[in-house]
């Protein structure tokens, strides 16, 4: 029987039921899902060795909701997303004021991910 491979740490982060210290994906799809999600909930300059990694989007937080500012939104997501996913497509990326708050967003982006070993399509919804 072969060893089951692991990928990377699963998002959102849980304790691991196989004893490691957190929860991993064996699966590609959750994997690349895991590694938009970190690379977009990162605020740049938190990764070791890395201080590019990640978004700005924490410096949206309390700031209006103006056309501006969700075209900022958009592209910082795809920026960071060019940057380090380049396998990833983004297929739709819209970037919406909240209907909560009036210094919220709601960011939905739709990719897809295509090569010789797999067909991936799915989406994330994040608030900020």
């Amino acid at each position: 029987m072969a060893a089951k491979r692991y990928i990377n740490l699963d998002y959102p982060f849980k304790n691991s039921p196989q004893g490691f210290f957190l929860n991993l994906n064996s699966d590609d799809a959750k994997a690349i899902k895991a590694d938009l999600m970190h690379l977009l909930l990162t605020r740049k300059g938190q990764r070791l060795y890395n201080p590019d990694f990640g978004t700005d989007l924490l410096q949206f937080i309390f700031e209006p909701n103006d056309s501006q500012n969700l075209t900022d939104i958009s592209d910082a997501v795809k920026t960071s997303v060019k940057k380090y996913l380049p396998n990833l497509t983004i297929t739709s990326l819209t970037v919406t004021p909240s209907p909560d708050s009036d210094y919220a967003a709601v960011i939905t982006l739709k990719y897809t991910i295509s090569d010789n070993v797999f067909d991936i399509e799915d989406f994330v919804v994040i608030s900020v």
